[in-house]
């Protein structure tokens, strides 16, 4: 019989097919078709020690053991595809190929043997790959290493374009895309065109240990990153992180990562970005040729593979698409502010001092207290310098002062009196601006609001016939001081009269108790 095991020892060792021929006796044709044979079944030495010269004929040669043998050989590819589906068992196949050999009049292993043999066949064509993972089971995720470089195309200036990978294991089957950071915005984004360019979901989710997923992984809990726990209810997965400083826990997304930065980032050293959004372009028309090029160690390509095997078990997309949100946690200043890392917005007033949940997805900007939403805005796309302020959070002086402007407080002044409205006019003309005044013209409301209207405009008289420069400390102290109650009107009668000889002594001046001449 021919040793087949030596003749692969031999090849292992690069040696001739003359010599391979003359040191286990056989013709060059021999070994050239064992040869061939090997390589075309993906068979290389080492084999292991229990496998003999003749189960390796029957895995080379098919044909000619099947009529010398009493038995019907299993079809060991087909039973290796068929047990990546899911629910399929080896007690099922050894069923449905015992059916087969009595319809046909043969006789069939028994299934010690069937299952036996079977794990030899993977054993020896290395085969065992494709039954570690079940179709539509898992994704793993994970950044690459290496980065583009984009280029500004005023400055020159380069920054960094990130690559995110998402690999399902049975397929191997490659998602890629190029983002500006590795945040956790864009990186829930990529999981949702992720899920969108498979067409379905896979039921775990296999991530890296990064902040923008995981916030604690230990060896007696996991706690995931809220948005990250949001889009994996929204999707129906369940988020499984590696271990720590355990790749091989995503082994397949770790030899993606490898594969894409050969096929996508090596494959554009040469061309020039001068945007993000040619670096995506690009990246996607990479990432098609890598899902379409052909596989090395067996038939077929990543895309094909996923077509015929893997999609048909993946969960259903749900009817409308995760929408990315950040949380965050903040402590509402004075100002009744928070932020959401771009710019400000406003929160109820009387949260200030307390600490606030921040919930930012790309249009929207929520704040959540104790767990209910107290307030939601519109988020600005671009960063403003002022910030969005609802009415309704201001404090009622702030509130109030929000509506001041000139025409409101000439219209209080006009109801107070004439002196009030000299001096409202007074303070809104005296700067370069109306504006100006405001905070004094404010200031005088208050005055009237704290004494009454009568003495304030009395107050305003009293300010102006001795000054034609009046404000609000003067007029306070007058108020505070009561020198407004003793403002006399011109047309009382017993004012005092000058004659030519000067002042005249009155008739009380002379009753007793006067000064005598």
């Amino acid at each position: 019989m021919v040793d087949y095991r030596e003749i692969l020892r031999l090849d292992s060792l690069k040696s001739s097919q003359r010599s391979i021929a003359a040191a286990v006796s056989s013709s060059r044709h021999t070994i050239r078709d064992v040869l061939a044979a090997a390589k075309e079944k993906n068979i290389s030495w080492p084999i292991d020690s229990d496998i003999t010269n003749l189960e390796l004929e029957q895995i080379l040669f098919p044909d000619r053991c099947r009529n010398s043998c009493l038995y019907v050989e299993p079809d060991y590819p087909y039973i290796h595809r068929e047990l990546a589906k899911r629910g399929v068992t080896m007690t099922l196949l050894w069923e449905e190929y015992c059916n087969k050999c009595h319809s046909e009049g043969c006789t069939p292993y028994q299934s010690t043997q069937f299952g036996e043999k079977y794990r030899k066949w993977a054993r020896v064509t290395k085969a065992t790959m494709r039954i570690q993972h079940k179709p539509g089971d898992a994704m793993e995720v994970d950044w690459a290493g290496d980065t583009i470089p984009v280029f500004d195309p005023v400055t020159g200036e380069e920054s960094a374009a990130y690559l995110f990978i998402a690999v399902l294991p049975c397929s191997c089957f490659i998602y890629a895309e190029a983002c500006s950071d590795m945040k956790t915005e864009n990186w829930l984004l990529c999981h949702v065109h992720a899920y969108r360019y498979f067409g379905g979901v896979a039921r775990l989710l296999i991530p890296d240990n990064c902040k923008t997923g995981v916030v604690s992984n230990t060896r007696y809990d996991t706690i995931l990153n809220r948005s990250y726990h949001e889009l994996a209810e929204h999707y129906g997965t369940a988020v499984v992180p590696a271990r720590v400083r355990k790749p091989k826990d995503k082994s397949h997304a770790e030899g993606s990562v490898r594969f894409a930065e050969t096929w996508i980032i090596a494959a554009l050293r040469n061309q020039k970005f001068f945007s993000i959004r040619e670096v995506k372009t690009a990246v996607a028309q990479k990432l098609e040729e890598l899902n379409n090029r052909p596989f090395k160690q067996r038939t077929g390509t990543r895309r094909s593979a996923y077509l015929e095997e893997e999609k048909e078990f993946m969960l259903p997309l749900p009817t409308s698409d995760f929408e990315p949100a950040v949380w965050s946690a903040a402590k509402v200043t004075n100002d009744y502010l928070v932020s959401d890392g771009r710019n400000k917005y406003s929160v109820p007033c009387n949260l200030i001092g307390e600490r606030v949940d921040i919930r930012v997805t790309q249009n929207i900007m929520e704040v959540f207290y104790h767990g209910s939403r107290v307030t939601s805005h519109l988020r600005l796309q671009t960063v403003q310098r002022d910030p969005v302020v609802k009415p309704e959070h201001m404090p009622p002086e702030h509130r109030k002062y929000l509506n001041y402007n000139a025409d409101s407080f000439k219209m209080w002044a006009a109801t107070v009196g004439p002196m009030t409205s000299k001096v409202i006019q007074h303070f809104l003309t005296a700067g370069k601006a109306p504006e100006q005044g405001y905070k004094t013209c404010a200031s005088l409301m208050k005055l009237e609001s704290r004494y009454n209207a009568e003495r304030l405009e009395n107050a305003c008289k009293c300010i102006l016939e001795y000054s034609s420069m009046p404000s609000v400390r003067n007029i306070s102290s007058i108020l505070k001081n009561g020198q407004d109650k003793l403002l006399v009107p011109k047309d009382e009668t017993n004012t005092r009269e000058a004659n030519s000889y000067g002042i005249t002594r009155g008739a009380a001046y002379f009753r007793k108790g006067g000064k005598q001449k």
